[in-house]
């Protein structure tokens, strides 16, 4: 199934939609039972509506950027909760520059530690290169 005859669909099953992802339908049920997915049922079999392949775009695409559960699933119980969507925008913004905080941090101490080490192989192969030329 491509992306677009997925667009024009009104239900999926599970593995319709782990196959579109590339994820298992395992993760699936996991998203369900943390309540970010609420899939209709008939008998035992989940029926998902084009609004939970919405909000599975949504979980895998703040599971990617970092984002926790807890906090994909408060925004996305923002968007039930505000028509305007303020709230949900409010809350997007407060937890983006939480995330860029911290992936800054992350850098810097990535740079650190990049300097260090090549300044450390650096002193290793001078050791070395001196150890050769003494022996």
């Amino acid at each position: 199934m491509n992306k677009h005859d997925a667009d024009k669909r009104d239900l999926f099953a599970i593995t319709d939609l782990a196959n579109e992802f590339g994820i298992s339908t395992r993760a699936i049920r996991f998203y369900e039972t943390k309540g970010l997915l609420k899939p209709d049922r008939l008998g035992s079999t989940r029926v998902f509506r084009r609004r939970d392949r919405a909000r599975l775009i949504l979980i895998l695409r703040g599971k990617r950027l970092g984002f926790t559960l807890r906090d994909i699933s408060e925004y996305l119980s923002l968007y039930d909760a505000d028509n305007t969507r303020t709230a949900q925008v409010k809350l997007l913004i407060g937890k983006v520059d939480e995330r860029l905080e911290l992936l800054h941090a992350q850098l810097a101490d990535l740079e650190t530690t990049i300097t260090e080490l090549t300044e450390i192989r650096q002193l290793a192969d001078d050791r070395l290169h001196n150890a050769s030329s003494e022996g």
